[in-house]
């Protein structure tokens, strides 16, 4: 498109306006996509007439066989802010790309109205279908997002570190042990240490299903940190099946201390920092 066909669509964009804009919001507030639950009516205004100010700027650039220009920088700006928040809300990838689709039937019926040629109604159309794409893009991109970061938030809950006495700390495990939740439970027992001063840390993988080669590096590589960090590792929770599986790989878990089960490991813990629990006499009646 030429400068001059630009021109004339951003003139007849900016005169049209009021009358666009009207018809824009009314055709989504009666879409079957609406969600008047996660969007008010003044939001939506908002949201229609910047998206529309910046839509005229960037077809008055002429540049409309190209949306990555930077022309088309507000107008990407305004998709991506939009988008990333609709994603948040809990819209739909459909729900959310149809914001920028829907804007075809308003501009068609006003372009027609004026004479649009069937060339300039297609170089609309394209342009729209590129912004609506880059919507469904940024869409995606901002889910995955949220779900990298509930993913983290799970994997720290789900690794706390209990300080069972002085200067003795647990970390219990439950469910499969891989690379990036190795990372977080070595950091938060790393962290733990340094917080408490804690000269022994027991790790209990009771709840660990499996053990297998990759497991039990993992655990190895997080006993090796402790120790970096002045403090002894006790692996608790072996039950025979998990003693044999161990044996069976050729794992070499000699340099650290395991035992059954959690309580044993606490008393070994006990014993290593020279401290006793006693039962006291119950008193006589």
């Amino acid at each position: 498109m030429d400068q001059k066909q630009a021109t004339s669509l951003a003139y007849t964009l900016n005169e049209r306006e009021p009358e666009i804009l009207s018809d824009w919001i009314a055709l989504q507030r009666n879409a079957v996509t609406r969600r008047a639950d996660l969007i008010n009516d003044a939001e939506l205004q908002r949201q229609c007439k910047e998206f529309l100010s910046a839509f005229r700027q960037g077809v008055g650039s002429g540049k409309l066989d190209d949306i990555t220009s930077a022309a088309w920088e507000p107008a990407r700006d305004i998709v991506a802010e939009l988008t990333r928040s609709r994603a948040r809300s809990g819209f739909t990838p459909s729900e959310t790309a149809t914001f920028v689709f829907s804007l075809k039937q308003p501009l068609f019926r006003t372009f027609s109205s004026d004479g649009l040629s069937v060339e300039d109604a297609w170089n609309i159309s394209i342009l729209l279908d590129k912004l609506g794409l880059y919507s469904s893009e940024i869409y995606q991109k901002s889910r995955e997002e949220v779900i990298r970061q509930q993913q983290q938030e799970l994997l720290e809950l789900s690794t706390p570190v209990v300080k069972l006495w002085e200067g003795i700390l647990a970390l219990p495990l439950i469910g499969t042990l891989d690379s990036e939740r190795t990372q977080v439970v070595m950091e938060n027992l790393l962290q733990s240490i340094v917080g408490t001063g804690a000269s022994i840390a027991i790790i209990d993988i009771t709840g660990v299903p499996t053990v297998d080669t990759l497991v039990a590096q993992h655990l190895l590589k997080t006993v090796s940190a402790a120790r970096l960090m002045g403090a002894e590792c006790i692996i608790s929770g072996i039950r025979p099946q998990i003693a044999a599986t161990i044996v069976h790989l050729g794992v070499d878990l000699n340099s650290v201390a395991t035992k059954a089960t959690l309580a044993d490991a606490f008393a070994l813990a006990l014993k290593r920092t020279g401290q006793t629990i006693q039962r006291l006499r119950q008193a006589s009646v």
